[in-house]
């Protein structure tokens, strides 16, 4: 079977997992137990097979088992399209993350090289009330799931406004300190936004394009202040202002994410909550069929708590769409009940706690 899937999990000193071993053909996974045995930390380790910080975003040190602090390590099979690669990421006490894939050392942006992941967390209910963050990190990981290049455009204009940043705090007026890092937070941020665009439009195209259950968003990108075409000339000429304020304030780093419910004409953040979830839904449905489109193969989704406040009509059109698009959906809840409508298309892993570690029992049915 070709496609894009986790084949084998092994984790070791990992949140509440001491050792969890675990293979996976290819279906959706359904991981249910009660709250606070580790379901959730099981995608939290798959997410770690993909660029950044994981679905917690959380740093290395707090991903590892306590008491023992020993560190922690991931390993995974990945198959890719008709290739295999075995990943290993971990993190020795006190020491930063670290990547292998294929036993070479390895930059976190090839891990978007070979793979694509989304995932929608009960974190991100709150997306469209909350600051604009949260949605540029949506944005941003929307887009790196198309661009995987997205990521180093990213971390270049960020570094670069730092230095700017801490020239402002310090009053530093002499402009030849300026010129050469507002010329680099110009050259990330026409990429950053070129990827962004084309990101909106292939999630919009593929919403468009699909019947579903689920509503239609409709997406633009805003921003506190236009983005001029040359930002390097208005970033030279807003230094005053900059100064004054102690920070950047125009550039990429200050868009938005705006969505409105399409049937009702009715901005995100003013619908029901039940509303908003099934937006953030659609939207991940229709990244992964352009991604399916774009990359050849569907997605690994990690959708926690996802079927926790549908209705069961709402959770079997979700069932069918995974399944229709042949994703690996790894899904968690609290009972098997949850799942019911996804039958025999699924694998299923009951996860419990004992002493205070995870216990795995893998199932073919619920």
């Amino acid at each position: 079977m070709t496609g894009l899937a986790i084949r084998e999990l092994t984790l070791s000193h990992f949140r509440s997992h001491k050792r969890a071993e675990m293979g996976f053909d290819g279906r959706p996974v359904a991981i249910y137990g009660p709250n606070g045995a580790g379901k959730t930390n099981i995608l939290e380790a798959v997410s770690l097979l993909s660029p950044g910080r994981g679905l917690r975003r959380a740093g290395a040190d707090d991903l590892t088992r306590r008491p023992e602090a020993l560190g922690w390590k991931i390993s995974g099979v990945l198959q890719s399209l008709h290739q295999t690669h075995e990943l290993e990421t971990w993190a020795e006490a006190g020491q930063s993350r670290q990547l292998r894939i294929d036993a070479k050392t390895a930059p976190q942006v090839a891990l978007g090289r070979i793979g694509r992941m989304l995932w929608l967390v009960p974190s991100m209910d709150r997306l469209w009330i909350e600051g604009a963050e949260g949605r540029r990190r949506f944005l941003d990981r929307a887009t790196l799931s198309f661009e995987p290049g997205h990521a180093e455009a990213v971390l270049s204009y960020e570094k670069a406004m730092r230095e700017r940043n801490r020239l402002l705090k310090d009053m530093v007026r002499d402009p030849h300190w300026y010129a050469a890092i507002e010329a680099q937070m110009a050259e990330a941020a026409t990429t950053m936004i070129a990827n962004r665009n084309r990101a909106v439009d292939a999630l919009s195209q593929a919403q468009d394009s699909a019947e579903t259950a689920f509503p239609t968003a409709t997406l633009a990108i805003t921003a506190a202040e236009p983005i001029p075409d040359d930002l390097a000339s208005s970033l030279a000429d807003n230094r005053p202002r900059d100064m004054a304020a102690g920070r950047t304030l125009i550039g990429p780093h200050r868009a938005d994410l705006e969505a409105v419910y399409a049937e009702k004409q009715m901005p995100a953040k003013d619908c029901s909550t039940g509303e908003q979830k099934a937006l953030l839904i659609s939207l991940i449905l229709a990244n992964a069929r352009a991604l399916a489109r774009d990359f050849g193969a569907a997605p690994i989704l990690l959708l926690d708590e996802v079927a926790a406040h549908l209705d069961a009509a709402r959770r079997a059109a979700l069932y069918d769409e995974i399944c229709a698009l042949r994703a690996q959906a790894f899904m968690t809840g609290t009972g098997a009940e949850l799942f019911a409508e996804l039958g025999n298309r699924a694998q299923y892993i009951e996860v419990t706690e004992t002493e205070g570690q995870s216990v795995i029992n893998t199932k073919e049915t619920p």
